[in-house]
């Protein structure tokens, strides 16, 4: 593996661990100190930490999908990513149906990814326009549509929901849910456009961390200046997933976390652009051992889903005393010390394999299928 290759992937893992332990943060410390005003590890994790998981994932996607494919090599790898999708929505129904009080995520995100996979096939100069229209249009469509979709629960989606209420369950997946797929789409269109950039290069990493940043203080300022700030305060916290169902227009002008709202997309966007261009930068800037040891402190990001899976199970009574704020620090310590085990051993996570097996099969098929020395391709350019 080349220096360069190293440092890039190093990049995406230190911005997926900072994003699993800003969750974790979420879960585990209070919203707001003892005076009542927002907590520090709320202000920078709130909202933005999941948001940070979604880009991400569609990056991961747009490396997954780099390679131009067509006929059945395309079929296959596109049937094998669902199948991997498939499975983390399992595992994401499986641990909903925990005694948590977490809104667990990885339901949505596997819908997220079976969504997001036919935008694979567009072109940059497509996919980044496009990526702006959701931003702004997927919540209008969100606000328009909900009030005549069945009312929302707000426990994480179970199998015994997808038993008894399929209806309801699709609902809140794509619309009412806590991480509703078809605003958060946005994400992971973000992320694509993200992943189908030349991230070796520093120049391009710089415009895109200061081009994160200034999209999300933009969103931020413009908000703040259009909405009541006692509102802004109330819901600083954030929302459930949506702003209220059949409320006023001017709700999509808020910027709170988990609303799903223009301006909470674009802020949060902005700002998960901002973390992956600069954990790229760092880990490009660095000499071979620092990178390395970079790679083995945030190791964790290389099992996410393992090991945000190992922390919702922290979360019940049966593995964890009750949950406190201070708890917060032993919950780090275990999931940077199994990274780090798992990075220095080369291993992938146990999740991590069982949920790439799709994908890993349906290479084999293709490879299998392909003449010696003439792999498919369609020549068109991304």
């Amino acid at each position: 593996m080349t220096a360069t290759s190293h440092g890039r992937l190093v990049g995406l893992d230190v911005a997926r661990c900072l994003a699993l332990l800003g969750m974790v943060a979420t879960h585990v410390l209070d919203e707001r100190t003892p005076a009542g005003d927002l907590a520090t590890a709320q202000w920078l994790a709130g909202g933005r930490a999941s948001a940070l998981f979604a880009v991400l994932a569609g990056v991961s996607l747009a490396l997954m999908t780099r390679e131009p494919l067509r006929a059945r090599p395309l079929a296959l790898r596109t049937a094998g990513i669902a199948g991997r999708a498939l499975l983390i929505a399992l595992l994401g129904l499986l641990l909903g149906g925990l005694d948590t009080g977490i809104a667990i995520v990885l339901t949505y995100y596997g819908v997220l990814f079976v969504l997001a996979l036919p935008f694979t096939l567009l072109r940059l100069r497509t996919l980044l326009p496009l990526t702006v229209a959701w931003v702004v249009l997927a919540p209008v469509a969100s606000h328009l549509v909900r009030p005549h979709l069945p009312e929302r629960g707000f426990d994480s989606p179970t199998f015994g929901q997808l038993v008894d209420d399929p209806g309801g369950l699709a609902s809140e997946l794509l619309l009412t849910g806590y991480y509703p797929a078809v605003p958060w789409l946005a994400y992971l269109l973000a992320g694509l456009v993200v992943g189908r950039l030349d991230l070796r290069d520093t120049s391009l990493l710089g415009g895109l961390a200061l081009g994160g940043l200034s999209v999300a203080v933009l969103a931020t300022r413009v908000s703040g200046s259009l909405v009541d700030p006692a509102v802004a305060e109330e819901n600083a916290t954030g929302m459930y997933g949506t702003t209220p169902t059949g409320g006023e227009w001017d709700w999509l002008l808020v910027v709170a976390p988990h609303s799903a709202t223009p301006f909470d997309l674009a802020q949060t966007i902005g700002s998960a652009v901002l973390v992956v261009a600069l954990c790229l930068l760092v880990a490009r800037v660095l000499p071979r051992p620092g990178t390395a040891a970079l790679a083995v402190l945030f190791g964790a990001g290389t099992a996410t889903l393992t090991l945000y899976s190992l922390h919702v199970l922290m979360r019940t009574d049966a593995v964890w005393p009750p949950e406190e704020p201070s708890t917060y620090a032993l919950h780090v310590s275990v999931l940077l010390a199994l990274g780090a085990v798992l990075r220095v051993l080369g291993r992938r996570g146990p999740l991590e394999a069982v949920a790439g097996l799709p994908t890993r099969l349906a290479r084999r098929a293709t490879r299998e299928k392909e003449p010696a020395g003439e792999p498919q391709r369609s020549g068109t350019k991304r």
